[in-house]
Order: structure tokens, then C-alpha cells, then sequence
């Protein structure tokens, strides 16, 4: 077969499919990669043909606020608002046009497709095409017993929850998520293709895809009352590592696992990811505040942003500093993960049985804090700015009760029960061959 990956060229969309595309690339398929031209080093590394933007803009971790100076002063809704329709929504006849050229070059089989890009229904219609969605957050697919997006808002549990909620959904529908809608409807009608106005357009990739890759687990998602047949769980999938298949790492150099925590009594792990870790003061500096000079001992990632004015800030011993971590070496020896809730490294965490402090609020970091407590894997502190001691007392919650931590067992047992990729792998190769069924759409 030849499959296409296409992805944003945003780390925590790429990476996850780095297995994949490996996978298939070693069982003898053709493969090749549509995105951003940042990450074409790390394409080389795993052996795969390049398929750069040309019409689409790139947006990276790095260059959203250079691209578009007035998002940094925007929060919450505002945000999400102004990405959905300028990050996402905007590139999608960009995003089509490019894979149309694309075909020319490498007439694919089927795409998998960061749900992200929003181009599910151009591709299996206009292209005729087999269409695998790749989800890298949590179940986007709206139900009525899940909470509308965006809010970090748990399922209701009471009337005033649901009326709550309600207003929440027709603030998302009518405010949040409306410029993408109608910049999304009005591309989708210069191919012919109609849209309802009221359709949601989180639901778009769900329903144009003959088969949906979630990642994560149904345990983490929130209670569903309709289970739709195209979406497969397949737990956490991880970066390519090179002892995978005997390549390079796709993942900017790490340091290799600190010093065992055998001298400290515990160890926390902190980071603020790759998009939003230009302000240290939100997470890792309170977090480092927290535990500096005691007995645990605090690793700091900080995604290659100011590392050495932390270093030369916080000078204890008991205190490691790196640009980035092998969170695959460190996390068998951690106790609780500090995070602002990215979900690839939420999953990480899980998959090591390491419970969780979460602390974020943009660019749906809420939502995925408010399923790692609806899952009592960790605690929730709902803000951005958390105080060190709000960070300590939430780690001594953690580790004073073994719940917590048993909690979060059973869940990497679940992990460690599937070969995700694998599991990956059999759904793209199924769908590819199946010649993407046209009952299986909308």
C-alpha cells in the first residue's frame, strides 16, 4: 500500500505518528509524510519521504505569537477562539490543494490525518480516498453526556450542572467555535460541498472519516451515551524510539536519566511543554520553589526555553534542569508528574503509572485536566498560576494516600495490555484495503 501521514507541524501532533509511519515503513508499505518543512531533519531520521507545505502556513510551538502578535495577549475562550479559526480553520483549502499536488507526486492509497487539519470530507469525497483521522487529545465528539469543550467543565452531576453546561455549549456554538465553522462551511462550498450551518465542527472529522485512531483510553474519556463504531482507543502512543527499529531518535536530544532518586526520599517531575513554556513563573518556578533544598528531588524540563537562567537561579542539588528528558527513563523512578496538561505527556505519565498535579487552562489543557481527575489519577488545581504551595500541599495529597498511585497502575496496565501502534497499524491497513466504505461516512 501507499499511505500517506499528514500532520500539523506542531510536536504534539507529529510525534505520536512517528511509530506509525515506522511501522508501516518496515512491513514493506510505501509511506510518505505531508508537513511543515520544520520538521524535515527529523523525517530523515526515520527514513521518510518529505512532503513539505506549499500553500499551507506553518505553524509550529515557536512561531504562533511571531505569526500573530495580539494571540499572546489573549486567553481562555478568546483564545481558542482566535485559533480555531486562524491556526486550524484558515489552512484548510491550503492543506487539500497541497495533498492534491501531493497524489500527483505519490499517488497514495489512503491518508491518515491529523484530525486537526480539518480536511477529512475534501479528501474521501473530492479525492475519493480513504481517510484515517489520527485524534492526539482527548475524544473530541460531542455527546450528551459529555461537557462541552473548552470549559474544563466534568459531566453534570446535578440540574444546575446541566443548565450550566447548556449555556456553556451555545457560548462555544455561537461564540468560541463560530469563525471556524463559517470559515470551514464557506471553503467546503467553493468544492461544491455543502455544510449545515449548525453542524459542529469538531464533529466534522468524526463523521467524514471511514475510521477514527484515539489515542488514550476509553477509561480517560468521560462517560458516552453513544458509541460510535469508528473510533479505536489505542492507548498511548509514543514518540519512535530508536531501539524501535534500529534508527535514530526522532526526538531532539535528551538528557540521559539523572541521578537515581535514591539519595532524595521522592521525586517530582515538572514541565510546561513546548507551546506554552516561555513563562516559567506558571508552573516549573513555583514547582522548584516548592521542593528546593528538602528531600525530593525536582527535575525540571523545560523544553529548550530558559534552562540556563533557571539553572543559574536555582542552584540546589536537589534540583536538575534540562532542556528536555528522557521521560521514558525518568518516569519509573518518579512519584508525582507536575504538568499543565499536555495530553501526550498526561499518557506518558499514565503508561508509568505516575499520578499527576495538573495546572492549565489554554489551548484545551483545561479539558484534559478536568479527565485526569474525573479519573482520580490526579489532582486538578484549575488555573495557570498555581503557588508553591498550592503545588505542595496538591503532591503531598498525592503521595499521602496510595489511592492515587494505584489509580494510576491500573491504568498503565491497560497501556502496557495493547501494542499501540500495532493496534494503529491494523486499523489504517483495514481501512486502506477496504477501499474506504461509503456507509462508513457521515
Amino acid at each position: 500500500m501507499k499511505i500517506l501521514l499528514a500532520s500539523q507541524a506542531i510536536a504534539g501532533h507529529f510525534n505520536p505518528l512517528t511509530g506509525i509511519g515506522v511501522r508501516l515503513r518496515d512491513e514493506g508499505h510505501e509511506v510518505g509524510w505531508y508537513t511543515g518543512s520544520t520538521l524535515a531533519p527529523k523525517l530523515d531520521q526515520l527514513g521518510i519521504p518529505h512532503y513539505p507545505f506549499n500553500r499551507a502556513v506553518e505553524h509550529t510551538a515557536d512561531n504562533l505569537n511571531e505569526l500573530y502578535p495580539r494571540r499572546a495577549r489573549l486567553k481562555g475562550p478568546l483564545a481558542i477562539r482566535f485559533d480555531g479559526e486562524r491556526i486550524f480553520a484558515s489552512n484548510v483549502s491550503n492543506f487539500f490543494e497541497d495533498i492534491r499536488d501531493v497524489h500527483e507526486r505519490f499517488p497514495f492509497d489512503g491518508v491518515v490525518l491529523d484530525n486537526t487539519m480539518f480536511i477529512q470530507r475534501l479528501v474521501a469525497v473530492v479525492l475519493g480516498k480513504p481517510v484515517v483521522s489520527f485524534v492526539p487529545i482527548g475524544n473530541m465528539e460531542t455527546d450528551p453526556l459529555v461537557p462541552p469543550m473548552f470549559f474544563g467543565f466534568a459531566p453534570a452531576r446535578t440540574p444546575a450542572h446541566r443548565i450550566l453546561h447548556a449555556g456553556a455549549r451555545l457560548v462555544s456554538d455561537q461564540f468560541v467555535t463560530k469563525p471556524a465553522r463559517v470559515s470551514y462551511v464557506r471553503q467546503l462550498q467553493n468544492y461544491g460541498l455543502q455544510t449545515p450551518k449548525e453542524a459542529a465542527i469538531l464533529d466534522e472529522t468524526y463523521r467524514w472519516s471511514h475510521a477514527v485512531i484515539q489515542t488514550g483510553t476509553a477509561s480517560l474519556d468521560f462517560p458516552r451515551r453513544h458509541t460510535n463504531p469508528k473510533v479505536h482507543y489505542v492507548g498511548a502512543l509514543l514518540p519512535h524510539r530508536a531501539g524501535d527499529s534500529g534508527r535514530a531518535p526522532v526526538a531532539a536530544p535528551m538528557a540521559a536519566a539523572p541521578t537515581a532518586a535514591g539519595e532524595y526520599r521522592r521525586r517530582v517531575v515538572v514541565t510546561q511543554g513546548t507551546v506554552d513554556n516561555r513563562d516559567p513563573a506558571k508552573l516549573m518556578i513555583p514547582t522548584i520553589e516548592a521542593f528546593k533544598d528538602t528531600d525530593t528531588q525536582v527535575i525540571v524540563a523545560t523544553g529548550g526555553v530558559g534552562s540556563d537562567e533557571l539553572r543559574r537561579r536555582y542552584p540546589q542539588p536537589n534540583v536538575v534542569v534540562e532542556d528536555y528528558i528522557d521521560f521514558a527513563q525518568v518516569f519509573p523512578g518518579t512519584d508525582v508528574f507536575v504538568t499543565n496538561g499536555g495530553f501526550g505527556g498526561v499518557l506518558l505519565a499514565l503508561s508509568h503509572g505516575v499520578p499527576l498535579v495538573t495546572a492549565g487552562l489554554n489551548e484545551g489543557k483545561n479539558d484534559v485536566n478536568a479527565r485526569v481527575e474525573y479519573a482520580g489519577v490526579g489532582v486538578n488545581l484549575k488555573t495557570e498560576t498555581p503557588s508553591a504551595a498550592a503545588i505542595r500541599s496538591a503532591v503531598d495529597t498525592v503521595l499521602g494516600d496510595p489511592s492515587w498511585r494505584a489509580r494510576a497502575q491500573a491504568m498503565a496496565e491497560q497501556f502496557e495490555a495493547d501494542d499501540s501502534v500495532g493496534a494503529a497499524v491494523e486499523v489504517i491497513k483495514a481501512t486502506v484495503a477496504a477501499g474506504g466504505t461509503p456507509g462508513t461516512l457521515a
